[in-house]
């Protein structure tokens, strides 16, 4: 694996009382900021080899917006993602080091602290990461995945 693009779900609507965290929808809003991720992809020639997906609702609506867009790729849900630390999406990641490049869909805490472990050295140094927030990352030594082993290509969101 030599680049990571780390995407944060879109906007969601709020559980409905009962309703579990996993089974929230996508609003309005993130479905048009899923497709806008998919053109600002599109433009950048950014195809990923393959897709990793939460099996949360909202993250598996997002990525079916930004693919009817970027087209096709390998798509797997992965239920390792969801509420997942930085240390689990290594490894997910590390299972899949033979793509070249991975994009992988997921959730907050977990998506910006692996950010700023790859990029900073620090899980830590987080800055924020939006819904629909897209973070490009390009391993300095191909399939390494440790603190402080990638540079930050692009930070982009709807």
């Amino acid at each position: 694996m030599r680049e990571v693009i780390l995407l944060r779900h879109a906007h969601a609507d709020p559980a409905a009382p009962g309703e579990e965290d996993r089974t929230r929808s996508l609003s309005a809003r993130g479905i048009a900021e899923a497709e806008a991720v998919g053109a600002w992809l599109k433009a950048q020639r950014a195809q990923p080899d393959r897709v990793l997906c939460s099996p949360a609702e909202r993250t598996r609506e997002t990525l079916q917006q930004v693919l009817a867009v970027t087209g096709y790729s390998d798509l797997r849900i992965e239920p390792r993602i969801y509420e997942a630390s930085p240390v689990t999406l290594i490894r997910v990641l590390d299972d899949h080091a033979d793509a070249e490049r991975v994009l992988l869909a997921g959730h907050n805490p977990g998506l910006e602290d692996l950010v700023a472990l790859l990029a900073d050295g620090a899980s830590d140094a987080g800055r924020g990461l939006p819904p629909g927030a897209v973070v490009w990352l390009r391993l300095r030594e191909p399939g390494r995945l440790e603190p402080g082993s990638a540079e930050v290509l692009h930070f982009w969101w709807p």
